[in-house]
């Protein structure tokens, strides 16, 4: 697989909510850094981290390549979304540190934004050994 290879199949998998897709982009024990800090293992952790697209309607991803190799590569993404549900809202809410923007109760759930780089490096079977992204969100203005 290469870094157009992975990326293509990255906006498919995300757009289409598809964990169990996003898993099989991996080596049995491939690892998704989602954070610097937090990384998921295999098609388990994977899959399970995944899931948490579901949680997301009227996905839309855009990416660019910026450098390829033969053994990985490093691309640009942005997606934004439609949040589905309150427990997304939370999680976004919690993992940015900054809690949550001023919403009266029975507020519509925002859109998102979010936009980040991806590293990856492949095993020589194609299959993503390790990827890790960078990124950043914020809800769009209503």
């Amino acid at each position: 697989m290469s870094i157009h290879d992975f990326m293509a199949a990255y906006k498919r998998v995300w757009e289409g909510q598809d964990s169990e897709g996003f898993a099989a982009l991996f080596q049995p024990d491939g690892r998704y850094h989602n954070t610097p800090f937090q990384v998921q293992t295999g098609p388990r952790e994977l899959a399970a981290y995944w899931d948490r697209i579901k949680l997301q309607q009227n996905i839309t991803l855009t990416y660019k390549v910026l450098a390829a190799s033969k053994t990985g590569g490093i691309g640009h993404w942005h997606v934004d979304y439609q949040v589905a549900s309150e427990e997304l809202f939370q999680i976004w809410a919690r993992s940015t540190g900054t809690g949550l923007p001023d919403r009266a109760p029975g507020d519509p759930l925002p859109r998102m934004v979010l936009d980040g780089l991806l590293q990856a490096e492949f095993a020589p079977d194609g299959l993503a050994r390790e990827v890790r992204i960078w990124w950043h969100s914020m809800p769009q203005p209503v």
